[in-house]
């Protein structure tokens, strides 16, 4: 059976393909036709299939002082109940229920009485306008006529939710309310926010320079200034200002004489002469020695992308590596032997033991 022309819905050897069903009019189809199922046609909204005629029919509608109970779908109309006591409806629809009737508050006086087709009315015992009632004739002074609730004293205007009539308009001027009055909080709250913010973060900074100051007076210097020249490591591409190490030493490192052990060292506390041996070793390998180094010691793979773009990969890794404050020759020793290269661990140690840096 095409779909969408013919269907068959049962198991046949002699009956054909029965044409589909159209939906036309105010139909619109809620299931299209397919092989083995017929189209299924639906009313559009606000009217539903009559059973007897076939048809669409408009929706009942549930009158003033009549609210829903069964809504107005597919063969079924709408099912209307009148209004019980303590609700209403004021308006002719097929989708409202009764409504519930408005309570007046403890601070509220009923005008009107809740029915089956009017909500009821309620009034504020201390109302925020009066009239002034205009003077017959001349008289010597206006009488303002305030509306007064029961047992209540004559209301009286206040800066805060008072307002009174202009020149005798019935207009009345209604002050600021509430909502103006809750401007100046929130400016109070969003300037506390913002200044606790600026607070956090120089607190933040300031935490920060002194951490950094504390380790690198804490940092070992074991090297002395060299007389060869002002800039070390300058073939590394780390330029490093003697003068200033020597400022940054304790007092009496530049007297200290032979330098410390070199596994508890730092790197850069070699001579240039054995970092460039390191860098050569690193670099002979087929295998990029340097790089399995590069993860031992905690760089990412952007970082080894960065080094391996310069001229001389290994010699950039530990030019950076050496600026930071655990860069020492004991983690470079055991980064060494974890990547199967004792041969440059043993032959760095035994060297850098037995030389002093320059």
């Amino acid at each position: 059976c095409p779909p969408g022309v013919t269907y068959s819905d049962t198991v046949s050897a002699t009956e054909p393909c029965k044409p589909c069903t159209q939906c036309v009019g105010l139909q619109s189809m809620s299931a299209p036709c397919v092989e083995s199922d017929d189209a299924v046609c639906r009313c559009a909204y606000g009217y539903f299939q009559d059973e007897a005629s076939g048809g669409c029919r408009e929706c009942r509608l549930c009158e003033p002082g009549f609210g829903l109970v069964f809504p107005c779908v597919d063969t079924q109309d709408t099912v209307c109940e009148e209004c019980p006591e303590g609700t209403f409806s004021d308006e002719a629809n097929f989708v409202d229920p009764c409504l519930p009737c408005t309570i007046c508050e403890d601070n509220e006086v009923l005008l009107k009485e809740c029915t089956a087709t009017s909500d009821a009315e309620c009034r504020d015992l201390h109302p925020r306008w009066t009239t002034q009632t205009p003077v017959p004739g001349g008289s010597e002074s206006p009488e303002p006529a305030t509306w007064e609730p029961p047992s209540a004293e004559p209301a009286t205007s206040t800066a805060a939710d008072a307002a009174t009539t202009v020149m005798g308009s019935s207009q009345p001027v209604v002050s600021h309310g509430t909502a103006d009055n809750l401007i100046p909080v929130y400016c109070s709250i969003l300037a506390a926010v913002v200044v606790g913010l600026v607070a956090y973060i120089v607190f933040k900074r300031w935490n920060s320079c002194k951490q950094n100051k504390q380790g690198a007076n804490n940092r070992p210097v074991n090297q002395t200034p060299s007389p060869e020249g002002e800039k070390l490591h300058s073939d590394s591409g780390i330029s490093v200002d003697s003068q200033s190490l020597h400022d940054q030493q304790p007092p009496g490192a530049g007297t200290q004489g032979p330098a410390a052990k070199a596994d508890g060292g730092l790197y850069g506390s070699l001579p240039p002469g054995k970092q460039e041996e390191v860098e050569k070793l690193l670099s002979s390998s087929a295998e990029e020695t340097w790089r399995q180094l590069a993860a031992e010691l905690g760089y990412a793979e952007e970082h080894v992308g960065t080094f391996a773009r310069a001229e001389a990969p290994a010699r950039a890794l530990l030019a950076d590596w050496a600026t930071r404050e655990t860069a020492t020759l004991e983690a470079l020793l055991a980064a060494l032997r974890r990547i199967q290269r004792g041969d440059i661990a043993e032959s760095l140690h035994s060297d850098s033991t037995a030389t002093s840096p320059v």
